[in-house]
């Protein structure tokens, strides 16, 4: 991806998601997301790494729908601030804890990258995680009527 592509991209979230409160909602997600993919390449049991890799799709799988969230947040509340719109607090609070909730998965899966050994629950504790952040996401997306 060229800087053109950067500069376009960045414009069209400007217009999308505006610069305040759900343009860090939806970008905080991301970055989780990242952070998440970046365990990934540090692992190296191939067992552990499949059920990884599947976790990561349906995290992945997440995004547009956290995007759609957002720009229709923007939409119908539109946030240059830090300000949470009160009809959209429970919105914002959804997208906040599946940022964080995340933020969590992506560090119980590098702890879990870390065990020395056979893990006898394989990727529990990190299905888990995840599945608090798919709870929240469609929260959000009820929040909205998505």
């Amino acid at each position: 991806m060229g800087i053109l592509d950067n500069v376009l991209r960045g414009r069209r979230d400007d217009a999308e998601l505006g610069k305040g409160l759900w343009r860090r909602a939806h970008d905080r997600f991301q970055r989780g997301l990242d952070r998440y993919h970046q365990v990934l390449e540090g692992v190296d049991d191939d067992a552990l790494y499949a059920e990884l890799v599947v976790i990561a799709d349906g995290l992945a799988e997440l995004l547009p729908r956290v995007r759609a969230v957002c720009v229709k947040c923007q939409r119908l509340a539109p946030s240059d601030g830090f300000d949470v719109p009160g009809d959209y607090a429970d919105v914002h609070r959804a997208l906040s804890k599946a940022g964080n909730a995340l933020a969590t998965t992506a560090e119980a899966a590098a702890m879990l990258s870390l065990a020395i050994g056979p893990v006898p629950v394989g990727a529990l504790s990190v299905q888990r995680r995840a599945a608090t952040v798919v709870e929240q996401v469609e929260t959000a997306e009820r929040a909205v009527s998505l």
